[in-house]
């Protein structure tokens, strides 16, 4: 995917119950010429599938449509050997993956899980650690050695596949200025979109730190996590009196994420309809079929 072009994607299902929704969704939405899909990763919860088994599942009964765990627990995902999935997902689908990357959120799930929890600050620090090596371990070249505080790897040979693009949840400073020296892209937090105070006052902090390591804030996407209802009526509001976006008709939804991007630089929308973070198939289609491809034209003007 170009740096430069609006993705538009949706939330998928991620329960083992719901494994023939998930498909049916997948598949319409790569017919229907959606851009991307995600997972959750909740490898502590034993009724959810597992983020990347599914994800390698599924993009093996698609064509176009590409896919991504939004985000990676990365606690419980050694960098060396996510490097490994990831790559090798990006050469059996053609490039049809992103890798999200999180420093780690319910750390007592995850630390009951065997792994050795860490504070918030060497928390964020391997969340970068892990990300500089993944992109190491990628695109061929000489062997690897790796000495981080966090991970280490000797004289391993990268793949010689590219890393995938590396989107990441950041929220607090320290992630948001690991996010801009070093990841590709951002999806804000706690469905924050561009008329937010979230997005405001950390957009600024990714941007400088891009800058500070010469790298150009302007490649690093802005990816919204975009709940909402879709009405057959417009709606006398779209927000409520805290400025959160409700949901609007086909049209309303329309002006708005136009509105977005012309105007606030948004390069990406994943659709979440639902109480279980999930869009259904008659949502799904007139994400799809009316909304999007009116985006599309709206912006190519």
């Amino acid at each position: 995917m170009s740096a430069h072009n609006v993705v538009f994607g949706f939330g998928a299902h991620s329960s083992i119950d719901d494994i023939p929704e998930l498909l049916r969704l997948v598949q319409q939405a790569d017919q229907d010429g959606l851009d991307i899909f995600t997972l959750s990763d909740h490898p502590y919860i034993g009724g959810r599938l597992d983020a990347y088994a599914a994800l390698g599942f599924i993009l093996g009964r698609t064509q176009h449509i590409a896919g991504f765990a939004n985000v990676t627990n990365l606690p419980t995902r050694p960098p060396a050997m996510l490097a490994r999935t990831v790559t090798s997902l990006s050469a059996l689908s053609d490039g049809r993956i992103v890798l999200g990357m999180g420093a780690g959120g319910l750390w007592d799930r995850i630390a009951d899980m065997g792994v050795p929890r860490l504070t918030p600050g060497a928390a964020v620090d391997a969340f970068e650690e892990a990300i500089v090596l993944i992109k190491l371990l990628s695109g061929g070249g000489p062997p690897v050695t790796y000495e981080g505080n966090h991970y280490r790897v000797h004289q391993i040979e990268p793949a010689p596949v590219a890393a995938p693009p590396v989107w990441t949840g950041s929220v607090g400073a320290k992630s948001l200025a690991a996010t801009g020296r070093v990841a590709d892209g951002w999806i804000p937090g706690h469905a924050a979109d561009w008329l937010s105070e979230r997005y405001r006052t950390s957009r600024p902090i990714i941007d400088e730190a891009a800058a500070s390591v010469g790298r150009d804030p302007s490649e690093i996407r802005t990816v919204f996590n975009f709940p909402g209802r879709i009405t057959d009526r417009p709606l006398p509001a779209t927000r409520d009196r805290d400025g959160r976006w409700l949901g609007g008709s086909v049209g309303q939804l329309v002006e708005e994420l136009t509105g977005a991007v012309l105007e606030h630089g948004a390069s990406g929308f994943t659709l979440f309809s639902d109480g279980h973070g999930a869009a259904d198939l008659t949502v799904l289609a007139r994400w799809a079929q009316e909304i999007v491809p009116s985006i599309r034209e709206a912006i190519a003007k």
